[in-house]
């Protein structure tokens, strides 16, 4: 009976990382640019240039870089993509409407767990505001909602809030992987947005 239980838990073990593994990452490049500068694919390709930073400051992270710290009280890697997480959920939050429920439920996720929902939360923004006006961006709200508190701003801050921090810390990500000893692949080229040939 034993062996047939450990036969089976391996298995849902081998199909669940499969699984997890063979889910599309979006950003590895950014793709073509919009046919115009309309408001909404300004917003957009400025999300699509965070999430081809970040898919790349983030990939292949290990263990000693995700624990890695540059003082004693400064953030952890680790830490530092849960940051970045919770700022893409504001910004596809944000993006479709919808308000940000206060606290965000990421700190049990994995390294990689984490990695895919913030780059398909980039994705998903990214997609929604693609072609919208400039009337319909105004009329998108930053909403923070934590029980019965609540808390409103323009869109206007989305761009210097949470995308930017989001941009910043991600530029943290490289410094602290080439300190920890795991610089990223050179080949990254964010001026064209993919990456360079060996």
């Amino acid at each position: 009976m034993k062996p047939l239980i450990v036969l089976c838990l391996s298995f849902i073990v081998y199909t669940s990382y499969g699984q997890e593994n063979t889910a599309v990452v979006p950003y590895e490049s950014i793709g073509e640019y919009a046919p115009d500068y309309e408001s909404g694919n300004v917003v957009s390709r400025f999300i699509d240039g965070l999430g081809y930073r970040y898919h790349w400051a983030s990939k292949d992270l290990t263990a000693k870089d995700l624990e890695y710290t540059p003082s004693e009280d400064g953030r952890s890697m680790l830490e530092t993509l849960r940051h970045i997480c919770g700022l893409s959920q504001t910004i596809v939050d944000a993006s479709t409407g919808k308000p940000s429920l206060m606290p965000f439920a990421i700190s049990e996720l994995t390294y990689d767990q984490l990695r895919l929902k913030t780059l398909t939360n980039l994705a998903i923004a990214s997609k929604a505001l693609r072609s919208k006006t400039a009337e319909q961006v105004s009329e998108l709200k930053v909403v923070f909602k934590s029980g019965e508190n609540s808390n409103e701003f323009p869109f206007w801050n989305m761009m210097n809030g949470p995308i930017s921090d989001a941009i910043y810390h991600t530029g943290q990500l490289v410094v602290l992987r080439r300190a920890s000893g795991n610089p990223i692949d050179p080949n990254v080229s964010v001026l064209v947005g993919k990456n360079r040939s060996n």
